[in-house]
Parts: structure tokens; C-alpha cells; sequence
């Protein structure tokens, strides 16, 4: 039997179990826990996890990390057993798989998370965060389904409101330049997804992309990481490192999370973009590069400046191209198309299968503010239809968005056709053809992904009418 032992003595702190035996990575979990106040006890096989259960410790645990590979039972089958005698504790899954059979599977033993090795501090505390959090718990915050393949193109991406057609009419005529871009969105609004889609489009599509996180970097690294270093540079620079800058020239460097950079790196990058050169430390000399800089970030980096938070120079030179993605709940009319999408794409994962969405459902979905925006619908659908036994999601396999919406969740609207496009307004009269015909084309371009000769044969119009109405209707096409 393995043994247990804790990292504090304090008893007022939240308390976490981990079942691992790989002593450098229950180190390195217990470390990333404490920031938020987590202690955490170990246990280094199932056998030794079970009993934990029944102690004293182990009735004031308030979640429990699994690394799939724990000696003693099948991961799977541990989770069962765990959730057997602990329904309501979370339970999080560590694994080096990014198999979407085994999150499934890991959920249907009643994992609440599945985290992908090696995972990032953001990463777990978020997971943790959900999982521990009454408003968020069940809803899946979590990003599950970031084990589907990225989207690479424009026509990929759903979304036919104004505000999303034009945050990527901005970003699709950016990508054909060399200019550098700031995408500004909170969590979840698909920043990475508008970057890999930037790339592909890009003249420097050849070069692969390099994403940076500056957030999930230790930040004495980040200038090394970012510039490079010669060898004896620092105390432990034993050999010659290349930074990522040099790495990627003549393609893209994308900063994600650029405000989480510390002020001297700051000053650095600014300079470097500045003179379109690079200096490794401890360098005599720079080195001439061709750069694109892509910045992301979930605060506004002009309020930042006003603020005194981030460089004013720096954020200039990145500020070419700024690309401001809006919150899902700004874009409620898009939340039947992305249902859809995501319900097809989850269809195609191995364990799973196509489903239809009831308008009961479409109608809860629509009534929710997503605050993990996105990438919380496709979790939650994804969470949703792996319980789900029949053949289309209802109202009743979102039992935690019922239950926090209460009896503010209306019933499907009246006054629209079932697809997003409202036919009367709110004295009851009918909205003006116009309107609606503007409503009908944007659905089209947004279900249709963009592709304009498709749009155009959908509605029985050619394309050189579609594009007369782009223009008449004020319409911008991104695609």
C-alpha cells in the first residue's frame, strides 16, 4: 500500500487527493494547486485511494486528480468505484492521451475533467475552479472537446451575426498582409481557431505557426524563450538556445496572452519589432529576422496602457490590425448554427454518435450567457451527448442550465421560424422584408460556412445578385 502524506498543516484550505506514483509530477500538481490554495495528499496506488476515502482526510476531500496510468486498477473502472462511494465529489482525469474515446469513457465512469499531460498551471486551476465551483459545476467549463482538431480555414467557422462577420471580414483581408494583429476576445471566443485560420490564409503559410503562452510560461523563462541566449549567459545556460523568434523567421510568432509578458520583455519586444531584428542574451550582436507578430489577449490592451500595464510602444506596434472577437452572448442568433456544427462534429468521434437538437433545447442553449462563451457550448454539448440515450438532445439533457435558469428559460419563441430569423417584431406586426431578407442571407453565409456560390445556389439567386444584396443590405461577407 503507498503512503499518504500532506503538504500543509493548515485545515482551512480547500483539500485535493492525487493518485499518482511519479513523485516529480505530484511535486509539480501539488505546487500549481497551492496558488489557489489547494493541499494536497497523495495517494500512489488505487488500493491506497479507496481506503483514503473512508479516513478522516479523506470525508473532507473536495476533488480528486487520476493520472490514468496509477497502478492497481484500470483508470476507467477507478473512477467507477471512486463515484461509487463519492458521488459528488469531481473527479479529474491526467492522462497523455488526447483520445476523444477515452474522454468519453472517462466521463461515462464519471470523470468530471479530463486533462491532457503536460498541463498548464491556467489549465488545471481552471479545471479545478469548474469542477469546484456550484454556479460552473456540471456545466463544462472545461474545454473536453479541445481534443477535436483545430479549425484551419474561414469557412469553418460559424457565425452569421454582424459583430462575428466582421471581427473576421477584418482578420480574412489582415491574413493576405504582412501586418501585425491584436485579436482581443475573452476565454472561449476562438481566438486560437481565428489565428490557425489567419495562417492558413497567410503568404507565410508554409513556415509552420509557433504560439507562444505567455501565461503558462514560467516568466523568468519567457525572455529566453522568446530571444534566445548564448551559452554561459546566465548561471545554468549551458548550451546555446535558440528563441523562438529566430526560430520562426519568415513565418508567424504568435504571443498569446500578451499582457501576461513582464515589463523588461515588454521593453525588448517592442525594440525588436521596432528594428525587425533579434538579440539573444548575452549577444554581441542581433540577428536580421522577418517576423509576423500576432498578439492575443482576454483584457483590451488600450485599456492596459491607460492603465500603465502594458507598454504603449508595444502595443502600437502590434495594433496594425486589431481583431475584437465578441462574447457568445453577443452573438445569441449564431447559437442554433454552432449547436449544429458541434453536434456533427461530435458525431464523427469514435464512441459517439449523430444527434438532432430539440427547439426545447435550442431555446434553453439560446437563454443561457455562456460566460466560457464557445468553447463552453461545444463542451457542454459534447458532456451532453455523451449521456444522451436517445436520438436528439431535449431541454431535459441540460439538467444543470435548467436548473440555474429557473423559470427564467422561455419556451421556443413564437415569433420566429425555428432557424434564428425573427418574423415580428415586438408590437407583433411584421418586420420589413428587407430586414428579413438581410436576416435570410446572413443565416445562409453562416450555415453555408462562408461559401458564396453555395449561398447563392441555396437561395436560387446567382452570385453576382448575392453580392448586388451584400452591398445594398450592408451586409459584410468574410469568407
Amino acid at each position: 500500500m503507498g503512503e499518504l502524506t500532506e503538504t500543509t498543516a493548515e485545515v482551512d484550505s480547500r483539500l485535493l487527493m492525487l493518485i499518482d506514483d511519479e513523485p516529480a509530477q505530484c511535486r509539480l500538481i501539488a505546487s500549481l494547486a497551492a496558488r489557489e490554495g489547494w493541499r494536497t495528499i497523495f495517494a500512489r496506488d488505487s488500493e491506497t485511494a479507496i481506503a483514503m476515502l473512508g479516513t478522516r482526510q479523506g470525508m473532507r476531500l473536495d476533488a480528486i486528480i487520476l493520472d490514468q496510468w496509477v497502478p492497481g486498477d484500470e483508470a476507467c473502472a477507478l473512477i467507477a468505484e471512486l463515484k461509487s462511494r463519492r458521488p459528488a465529489l469531481p473527479i479529474l482525469m491526467l492522462t497523455t492521451s488526447g483520445s476523444p474515446l477515452l474522454a468519453v469513457e472517462a466521463m461515462r465512469a464519471g470523470a468530471t475533467d479530463y486533462l491532457v499531460k503536460p498541463v498548464s498551471s491556467d489549465r488545471l486551476l481552471q479545471a479545478l475552479r469548474a469542477a469546484t465551483t456550484r454556479e460552473s459545476q456540471g456545466i463544462g467549463l472545461q474545454p473536453l472537446t479541445e481534443k477535436f482538431g483545430a479549425t484551419l480555414d474561414f469557412e469553418s467557422m460559424i457565425g452569421a451575426t454582424p459583430g462575428f462577420r466582421a471581427a473576421l471580414a477584418v482578420a480574412a483581408k489582415a491574413a493576405r498582409t504582412h501586418s501585425h494583429v491584436t485579436i482581443e476576445g475573452e476565454n472561449g471566443t476562438g481566438k486560437e481557431m481565428l489565428v490557425r485560420a489567419m495562417h492558413a490564409a497567410s503568404p507565410r503559410n508554409k513556415i509552420p505557426l509557433r504560439i507562444i503562452n505567455a501565461a503558462g510560461t514560467p516568466a523568468n523563462l519567457l525572455e529566453s524563450v522568446l530571444f534566445g541566449h548564448e551559452k554561459g549567459a546566465f548561471p545554468g545556460a549551458f548550451d546555446r538556445h535558440v528563441g523562438a523568434i529566430q526560430q520562426v523567421d519568415g513565418g508567424t510568432l504568435v504571443i498569446d496572452e500578451i499582457d501576461r509578458l513582464p515589463a523588461r520583455v515588454q521593453e525588448r519586444l517592442a525594440l525588436a519589432i521596432a528594428r525587425g531584428d533579434v538579440q539573444p542574451i548575452g549577444a554581441r550582436h542581433s540577428f536580421r529576422v522577418d517576423v509576423r507578430y500576432i498578439a492575443a489577449t482576454n483584457t483590451p490592451l488600450a485599456t492596459l496602457v491607460e492603465e500603465g500595464l502594458f507598454r504603449a510602444d508595444l502595443h502600437q506596434a502590434l495594433a496594425a490590425v486589431q481583431v475584437r472577437l465578441p462574447a457568445l452572448r453577443q452573438r445569441v442568433g449564431d447559437i442554433t448554427a454552432l449547436t449544429r456544427h458541434f453536434l456533427a462534429r461530435i458525431g464523427e468521434q469514435p464512441g459517439l454518435r449523430a444527434l438532432g437538437v430539440t427547439d426545447g433545447a435550442l431555446s434553453l442553449l439560446s437563454s443561457y450567457d455562456w460566460p466560457g462563451n464557445v468553447r463552453q457550448l461545444q463542451a457542454v454539448l459534447f458532456r451532453a451527448a455523451v449521456f444522451c440515450e436517445g436520438d436528439a438532445l431535449t431541454a431535459q439533457d441540460f439538467p444543470n442550465l435548467s436548473t440555474m435558469l429557473g423559470e427564467t428559460a422561455p419556451p421556443p419563441p413564437s415569433n420566429s421560424d425555428g432557424a434564428g430569423v425573427v418574423l415580428y417584431t415586438s408590437d407583433g406586426n411584421l418586420r420589413p422584408l428587407e430586414d428579413i431578407e438581410a436576416d435570410v442571407i446572413r443565416l445562409a453565409i453562416g450555415h453555408y460556412r462562408g461559401r458564396m456560390t453555395e449561398v447563392a445556389r441555396r437561395l436560387g439567386i446567382g452570385r453576382s445578385t448575392l453580392y448586388r444584396k451584400l452591398t445594398e443590405l450592408g451586409i459584410d461577407n468574410a469568407a
